[in-house]
């Protein structure tokens, strides 16, 4: 494990009355797979959405490969590297496989969108966009209009579309989410294969996928961390186990 390249010191949103984030301070170390698990209103989509910049914090700071973006735009932290997917797909139904990757490449490139049929048949965006399908299993698809693929698939090419903006980090929000048991074997199988080469935060209930995946895991309760931790010590922790894994073996 390398350094931190992301570091949340004391990160609060509060929305009304409800504090969603409380304090968060916690490290994402380079070239680790790091899970934020916790129930539905701890606030990790509220935590996920102030590292990308959707959300702005009330309090604290983010710093990303050493610089501030506490108060960066979405898109200045997705040219410093930060690439999100989401809980519900968002790919261009109507367009190739290919070509939804390719306009990910020409945005990172920072070409109009303007000439959105021009990506389809450009080779400098193409050609990219066949290695980053070939890294998600999705060479044979190609061609084929997104709007044919099976919802695991579309995830799939939801990650696609992220590498191709050439990532230091990934935040992955819920990539089994709605899936089946065997499209779910298969994107941990994908997001292993990427342990090591991506640096990955991780937002995911599917625990079987977390401990399967993570380097370190913190849980979040109302807003707060609980713990935080390697996978074996937050499978033992018995607050953990109490709240959120069960009493019987996991």
């Amino acid at each position: 494990m390398g350094e931190p390249i992301l570091r949340l010191r004391g990160l609060t949103k509060r929305f009304g009355g409800l504090t969603a984030t409380d304090s968060v301070t916690l490290d994402v170390v380079e070239g680790e797979v790091h899970a934020v698990i916790g129930p539905n209103g701890a606030g990790k989509t509220t935590l996920v959405g102030q590292i990308s910049g959707e959300i702005r914090p009330d309090r604290g700071r983010i710093l990303f490969a050493g610089q501030s973006i506490t108060r960066g735009p979405v898109h200045a932290r997705a040219l410093l590297g930060i690439a999100r997917s989401f809980q519900i797909t968002s790919v261009f139904l109507d367009f190739t496989v290919a070509a939804n990757v390719a306009l990910a490449v020409q945005a990172h490139a920072g070409h109009s969108f303007r000439f959105w049929r021009d990506a389809a048949s450009d080779d400098a965006l193409i050609e990219p966009a066949a290695e980053y399908l070939g890294l998600v299993g999705l060479s044979d698809r190609t061609d084929d209009v997104a709007a044919t693929l099976s919802h695991g698939e579309r995830r799939q090419l939801e990650i696609a579309m992220a590498l191709a903006t050439a990532p230091r980090l990934l935040l992955l929000d819920e990539p089994t989410a709605g899936m089946g048991g065997d499209e779910s074997a298969r994107m941990i199988d994908l997001l292993r294969s990427f342990k090591g080469r991506f640096t990955i935060l991780l937002v995911e209930h599917d625990m079987d996928a977390v401990f399967a995946l993570a380097d370190r895991i913190t849980v979040l309760d109302s807003g707060r961390i609980l713990v935080s931790g390697p996978p074996d010590d937050i499978r033992a922790d018995p607050a953990v186990r109490q709240a959120y894994l069960g009493d019987g073996d996991t």
